[in-house]
C-alpha cells in the first residue's frame, strides 16, 4: 500500500478473518476491504467476497467505492488547508462567500459561519433525518447521493427555502452543511471542489482513486442494500433509517455530469487511498496540513452538544466524531478515538494514542457502516 510499509500481524488476522468470513457466509455483505495499520505499518489487509455479485467479479484491495460520508474528512482537510493559507477563515460568515444563502429561522436570517457548517451546528439537517413530510423531502433537498444531475444553484436554493431548524451554534444535527461548505470553497477559490481536493489533498498524498469522479469504472464496486442476501441497488434505492424517510441512493450519480460535488457524500475512493489519508492526519498532517490543524481534526470541537447519531460520550471534531467518554458511550474504542462511517457501507477509526488506524469499506448498506460486521471488527481491532 502506498506510503505504508507492511508488517502483517498473524494474531490480528486470526481474530478478524472469522468475523469477515461469517458476514459473507451469512449474506450480510457482498464484499469488502478491511485494512488495519499499526505504528505506520499495515498490520492487516484483506479483500473478501465480490465486488459485483451478478458478474462474479471478486473484490480486490484496489476496488473503488462510492465514498458517501468518507468524503467529509477529505473535504474537511482541503478546507482547513485553505484556512491555513488564509484564503478562507473558519469563522467567516457564510454570506461572505455565498451572498444568497440566507436560510431563515422564525422569520429572521441568523449569521451562519463556516465553522458551524463544518461541525454540523449551523441549524441545517439531512433529508434522511426527517419524516416523509419533512421540509427537505417536500422541497427536494438532496442528501448528496441522490438526484443525479442536480447542480449547486438549485440545491442551495432548496436548502435556503427550507430554513433552519435551530439557532446556529445551539445544537448538533447531522446535515448538508458540508455541501454548503463545498459551494463556499468553490466561490472562494474560483475552482471546482474536485480541483481543490485534488490539489490540496489527493495529489499531495498520491491518492489516484480519490475524487468526485471514478478513475477506473472496471474497479468500481457495485452497490447493494442489506439482505440477506444483499440486494443490488437499482437506479434509485431507499434504505430504511430509524423509522424516518430513509436514505436515498442513486448509485450512478457519481457518473452523471452536472451533479453538484457533494462535500458531504459525493466522492469515490479506495480503501487503500483512505488509509493513506487517515495515516497522514494521524501522524501530523504532512504534507497537507500543519500538525496543530491535524490534531484539531481529531479533537472535540462541539463542546457538550449531544451528537444525536452517536449518543452520549461522543463529541465531534473536524470530519468525524471523537470519543470523549468511552464508558458513557459504551464504546470499545478509547477516549480520543476519531471515527465515522459512510452509508454506502463503510466504517473507520483512528486511535492516536496507540498509533492505530482502521478502515472497512464494503459495497453493502448499511451493514458495513453500522451493522454486526463493523461493530465486531472495530471491537476486535480495538482489543489488541
Amino acid at each position: 500500500m502506498a506510503n505504508i510499509a507492511e508488517a502483517l500481524d498473524a494474531g490480528l488476522a486470526s481474530r478478524l478473518d472469522p468475523i469477515v468470513d461469517a458476514a459473507l457466509s451469512e449474506g450480510r455483505i457482498a464484499g469488502g476491504v478491511v485494512l488495519v495499520a499499526k505504528g505506520g505499518a499495515l498490520a492487516y489487509g484483506r479483500a473478501a467476497g465480490l465486488a459485483d455479485v451478478e458478474a462474479g467479479r471478486a473484490m480486490t484491495t484496489d476496488a473503488i467505492f462510492r465514498a458517501s460520508s468518507l468524503t467529509k474528512p477529505i473535504v474537511t482537510a482541503a478546507f482547513l488547508s485553505l484556512v491555513e493559507a488564509e484564503v478562507m477563515g473558519l469563522d467567516d460568515p457564510v454570506i461572505r462567500w455565498l451572498p444568497d444563502f440566507q436560510p431563515k429561522l422564525d422569520g429572521q436570517v441568523p449569521t451562519l459561519t463556516l465553522r458551524q457548517l463544518l461541525t454540523h451546528t449551523a441549524g441545517l439537517s439531512y433529508g434522511f433525518m426527517q419524516p416523509d413530510d419533512g421540509p427537505y423531502l417536500k422541497l427536494g433537498v438532496s442528501d448528496g447521493m441522490d438526484q443525479p444531475g442536480l447542480g449547486f444553484p438549485e440545491q442551495l436554493r432548496r436548502v435556503t427555502q427550507a430554513g433552519l431548524f435551530f439557532p446556529p451554534g445551539a445544537a448538533w444535527l447531522y446535515s448538508v452543511g458540508m455541501d454548503v461548505l463545498g459551494a463556499a470553497i468553490e466561490a472562494a477559490t474560483g475552482k471546482t471542489l474536485g480541483d481543490v481536493v485534488a490539489e490540496r489533498v489527493a495529489d499531495k498524498l498520491g491518492l489516484a482513486d480519490t475524487g468526485f469522479s471514478v478513475s477506473d469504472r472496471t474497479r468500481l464496486a457495485t452497490a447493494y442494500a442489506d439482505g440477506p442476501p444483499p440486494k443490488k441497488m437499482g437506479e434509485t434505492h431507499t434504505v430504511p433509517f430509524a423509522e424516518l424517510s430513509g436514505i436515498k441512493f442513486a448509485p450512478d450519480r457519481i457518473l452523471t455530469p452536472g451533479s453538484f460535488p457533494s462535500g458531504g457524500a459525493g466522492m469515490a475512493c479506495s480503501a487503500t487511498d483512505f488509509m493513506v489519508f487517515l495515516e497522514a492526519i494521524r501522524t501530523g498532517g504532512a504534507p497537507i496540513l500543519r500538525q496543530a490543524t491535524a490534531s484539531a481534526m481529531m479533537t472535540n470541537q462541539t463542546g457538550g452538544h449531544l451528537i444525536v447519531t452517536s449518543g452520549p460520550g461522543v463529541g465531534f471534531g473536524f470530519g468525524g466524531a471523537v470519543i470523549t467518554d468511552a464508558t458513557i458511550a459504551a464504546s470499545p474504542l478509547p477516549n480520543g478515538a476519531w471515527m465515522w462511517g459512510g452509508v454506502y457501507g463503510h466504517n473507520w477509526f483512528v486511535d492516536p494514542e496507540r498509533e492505530l488506524s482502521f478502515v472497512l469499506m464494503t459495497n453493502t448498506s448499511t451493514e458495513g457502516m453500522s451493522g454486526q460486521l463493523s461493530q465486531e471488527l472495530m471491537a476486535a481491532v480495538a482489543a489488541g
